[in-house]
């Protein structure tokens, strides 16, 4: 009897049904993604406005080192920093002891590690949109707005915010499809414990490790679907303003 190609079995693989237990870890993967990635969004975005307002139209020389410090994530290979992330919130730190006594147990593999994860690792997609946003108002708004008497706060509160809204809106969708594709920082930091620290992306790794192709394309596909609108949102609305304003 003829000996099934390893190559033609996957393929074959690729178009079976999976099984019921691979769909329901598929949908407990798909519900953590999607909390993690909205809080994660809503801490950036926190933590992004005041922050690019500051590199934007701050005056300080230490500047260009924090922007250089929030785009690192970009170039950093992402393993490296879930590494030292797992390393610096574990017991053989001093701060990975403080959490510990704070919270009673490690933040590495569990949820609240991979947002900590998350928020460092799309830092840079949160903030640089909204920078970019900033640095191309006009600065005679700003300018006219502090000759009449309003302090920096409130000119970037009411005059440089409304003006960047399409920016933040997009910061807002990076950040969010970001964090759902997430792979290296969330498996060095989570482990990928299905139900607590799988994420899709995890889930997908462990569906090809485990020649499940079709649970696989599943997962892929609907990563693809969601990658594909939200980018396709984002330029769209982008080039409707261009549009509306030509």
């Amino acid at each position: 009897m003829p000996l099934c190609h390893p190559v033609a079995k996957r393929r074959d693989l690729l178009f079976t049904n999976s099984t019921s237990y691979t769909r329901k870890v598929d949908k407990e993967a798909l519900l953590l993604t999607l909390r993690l990635a909205t809080v994660t969004t809503l801490v950036l975005m926190i933590l992004a406005l005041p922050l690019a307002g500051w590199l934007a139209l701050g005056r300080s020389k230490l500047r260009y080192v924090i922007e250089a410090l929030v785009a690192l994530p970009i170039v950093l290979p992402p393993t490296v920093l879930g590494f030292y992330l797992l390393v610096g919130l574990g017991p053989l730190t001093v701060t990975g002891r403080a959490i510990i006594r704070l919270l009673g147990h490690p933040l590495a593999f569990t949820f609240s590690g991979l947002v900590v994860g998350s928020v460092l690792y799309s830092l840079p997609f949160a903030v640089q949109p909204i920078v970019a946003g900033l640095r191309n108002i006009d600065p005679r708004y700003l300018e006219a707005a502090q000759t009449l008497g309003a302090s920096p706060s409130r000119v970037f509160r009411a005059i440089a915010l409304p003006l960047v809204k399409s920016s933040i809106l997009a910061a807002a969708v990076l950040t969010f499809m970001h964090t759902v594709g997430e792979f290296g920082v969330v498996l060095m930091l989570g482990g990928g414990i299905p139900g607590r620290t799988q994420t899709l992306s995890i889930a997908l790794f462990d569906q090809v490790q485990n020649f499940d192709y079709a649970a696989a394309n599943h997962t892929a596909l609907w990563l693809l679907l969601a990658s594909t609108v939200a980018l396709l949102f984002v330029y769209g609305r982008s080039l409707f303003r261009r549009n509306r304003d030509a």
